[in-house]
């Protein structure tokens, strides 16, 4: 994306308002609006994370692995961010080291981080952490597979290690200026390859080496709230606001487009995988719209800003139908993917909705919209389009970027994702013990999810303790009846 250009030589600053005149605290080089529009972008992502996929993971699992679920998202946010800024920011986007790889600084000093970020009109200060947050939910993205069963203590080493050995590599590659798929000319609008595909092919590499859950939860594992389930869902839906309208680095009129784009493409799909689900069902099922809307949110990032609405709207159909098939389908028919417990289908969900996108926007993708992003001409153009332009060479070229990165991102993960659980497999177990596993929260923390029995009285069998409370009381045992073909979420 370029930037605006610079004031001319001896124009005279005096002459604007005083709000702009340039100061120590606001250097010419900065665009006020830019840099606020950015913060909130990047806050409206934080929130997707904290609370949003907090609420739907502790409300989407069985009521014994509500604490541990949320927990998980809330110590990955928290543990990425000091990593982010002690190392991962600058292997992503800092100095080269290799083509796919920066070089390993800290992020962390003032005069680094009051310099002018390397897109945008905006300070380091704020592209780090409008870049964290997107780190930080993709790890987040990858406990949903590993839900139910993970030692927590091995979560915590794999936290910091795929972030460094594998979202660095990706993000680098891809969406850093001298990475070599991103001077090669892939599109990744805002994360459809460096987040949604990484997490979801992560996410069932690692659900391989975790192993499943046990026998009672893979066969029973209804939602303990889905109400707050869905409040979590509607924090994830309106945070992508942020998560595709700030990757434009201005408040402008790509910024604007990416976001009505982007709400289309969800609203279509949710719909696309409710019609689905009432045709072969029988029942339209809340859980199965939350899923449908999640795909189109997933399919739209990679196009979010380049694609015309009308193309929004069938990437939507597609992200409701593909990822509907094969979950209700394909996964059902396929020994590996049975064999895998990806407990909250992110694999469908990311990895497949994801490489769907990647391929939509090859295939969709405008020359126009791609220079207000890109702002360079004739080099990204959708295959569709290139054929209309007898621009053939350039969207064939452009088809078979999108397919190279899938390929990457795909190799990159199943590599590191495989020697980082192998790793911390020789540190701590990577799995509870199957008696943990029976007892869940209060065997992980000492804690549960509805402390309250009867009248406030304590429940006598529960097992736990907290170092917090030790009146820690057990919940009654409910559950709600849902479809078999519905059990498993996003």
């Amino acid at each position: 994306m370029s930037n605006l250009l610079s004031p001319p030589a001896g124009f005279n600053f005096s002459q604007l308002p005083s709000n702009l005149i340039p100061g120590d605290a606001n250097p010419p080089w900065m665009s006020k609006g830019d840099n606020a529009w950015q913060l909130v972008a990047a806050t409206l992502v934080g929130l997707q994370s904290v609370p949003g996929l907090i609420i739907l993971y502790g409300g989407a699992v069985k009521k014994k692995w509500a604490v541990n679920s949320a927990f998980m998202a809330l110590y990955a946010f928290a543990c990425v961010l000091l990593c982010w800024v002690c190392w991962g920011y600058r292997m992503s986007f800092g100095d080269k080291l290799i083509p796919i790889w920066g070089k390993v600084d800290v992020a962390l000093e003032q005069d680094y981080l009051f310099q002018k970020a390397f897109l945008g009109m905006f300070p380091n200060a704020t592209m780090v952490f409008f870049q964290f947050v997107f780190a930080a939910i993709t790890l987040i993205l990858i406990a949903g597979a590993l839900l139910g069963r993970m030692n927590f203590y091995a979560w915590m080493l794999f936290v910091p290690l795929w972030l460094t050995f594998s979202y660095t590599f990706g993000a680098y590659t891809i969406w850093s200026t001298a990475g070599w798929l991103s001077v090669e000319g892939i599109i990744d609008y805002s994360g459809g390859y460096v987040i949604h595909l990484s997490s979801g092919v992560a996410g069932f590499t690692a659900a391989y080496w975790v192993g499943p859950r046990s026998t009672k939860d893979r066969e029973r594992f209804p939602p303990n709230n889905i109400l707050l389930m869905l409040a979590g869902a509607g924090l994830l839906w309106m945070g992508w606001t942020g998560f595709n309208g700030g990757d434009p680095y201005q408040a402008g009129i790509d910024a604007s487009l990416a976001v009505l784009n982007t709400h289309v493409a969800a609203a279509t799909s949710l719909l696309t995988w409710l019609i689905l689900d009432v045709i072969f069902f029988g029942k339209p099922s809340v859980i199965g719209a939350v899923q449908g809307m999640i795909t189109g949110l997933v399919a739209i990032t990679p196009a979010a800003g380049v694609v015309q609405g009308w193309a929004a709207i069938v990437i939507g159909l597609c992200s409701g139908s593909i990822p509907w098939f094969t979950m209700m389908v394909v996964h059902k028919k396929s020994e590996l993917l049975q064999k895998v417990d990806d407990t909250m289908a992110v694999f469908h969900t990311h990895a497949v909705a994801g490489s769907l996108g990647g391929i939509l926007t090859g295939l969709f993708a405008n020359p126009r919209l791609c220079f207000l992003f890109y702002g360079t001409s004739n080099k990204y153009y959708g295959l569709f389009y290139g054929l209309h332009d007898r621009q053939i060479h350039t969207g064939i070229r452009q088809m078979g970027l999108q397919l190279l990165g899938i390929l990457f991102v795909v190799v990159l993960n199943v590599v590191m994702t495989s020697l980082v659980c192998l790793l911390v497999q020789l540190i701590v177990p990577l799995r509870m013990s199957e008696e943990d596993m029976e007892i869940g929260d209060e065997a992980a923390h000492g804690e549960e999810a509805y402390a309250i029995w009867g009248q406030g009285d304590r429940l006598e069998k529960s097992a736990g303790f907290s170092a917090y409370n030790d009146d820690t009381a057990g919940a009654a045992r409910s559950g709600y009846n849902t479809s078999k073909n519905q059990v498993e979420m996003v």
